[in-house]
């Protein structure tokens, strides 16, 4: 029945769409942060920045957003992350365009962690003498993030499946490969059974597992 497998390296593209989500997550974890840090930062540039970024990445639809550093930075502006190759330059663009955007929704969680954090915690860093970076770093954020496991989770979950818009330049990732499959064989109701299987296999087990982890961690208040 699956003997149209042959021929394609399908655990490859799915290796693709991993190293694509694991890098993304962590470039969005990391400037993710970094937002919501600006967005409760006593400094109102700060504050106008992270509100700006949150609400413009929101609010662009990601296929625009992969094409434009896919292709706009490259063409346009020259920016080639590093890479000689252009394959290797898509991947990197592209990582850097899902990195960007998820970030915008992992400022978000984040930040509604923080509020779940009792202010009267912030005003004791503050007493001891700690000065705002600190009480955020060493009290409120990892309070936070134990309280938004769950909703990283769906963030992780939604970047996961959103790696397939990088099909749309060229990385040849699990979409990638189903659509020259598609083109190629007839057996379209086992072709998309055998990726959406692939996908479930890459998700369930890591929402399980966070949701497991949300639940072990979480703050008693």
């Amino acid at each position: 029945m699956f003997d149209f497998l042959q021929g394609y390296d399908v655990l490859g593209a799915f290796w693709m769409t991993v190293k694509l989500t694991v890098l993304s997550a962590l470039g969005s974890l990391v400037w993710g942060t970094l937002l919501a840090t600006m967005r409760v930062s006593p400094v109102p540039l700060m504050r106008g920045f992270g509100t700006a970024y949150v609400n413009i990445f929101r609010n662009i639809p990601l296929t625009v957003l992969i094409v434009f550093t896919s292709l706009g930075l490259a063409d346009i502006f020259g920016v080639t992350m590093g890479a000689s190759d252009f394959k290797i330059q898509g991947f990197r663009l592209a990582v850097l365009g899902l990195a960007a955007y998820h970030a915008a929704f992992v400022c978000e969680a984040l930040r509604s962690g923080i509020n779940t954090v009792p202010v009267g915690q912030a005003e004791a860093a503050r007493a001891i003498g700690l000065n705002f970076s600190q009480s955020l770093r060493l009290v409120v954020l990892p309070q936070a993030f134990r309280a938004v496991i769950g909703p990283l989770a769906n963030v992780l979950i939604a970047l996961t499946k959103n790696t397939t818009v990088a099909a749309a330049v060229g990385v040849a990732e699990a979409a990638y490969l189903m659509k020259a499959m598609i083109e190629n064989e007839a057996q379209l109701v086992a072709i998309g059974a055998v990726f959406a299987f692939g996908f479930v296999v890459l998700t369930l087990p890591v929402g399980l597992f966070l949701g497991w982890l949300g639940k072990r961690l979480a703050v008693k208040r």
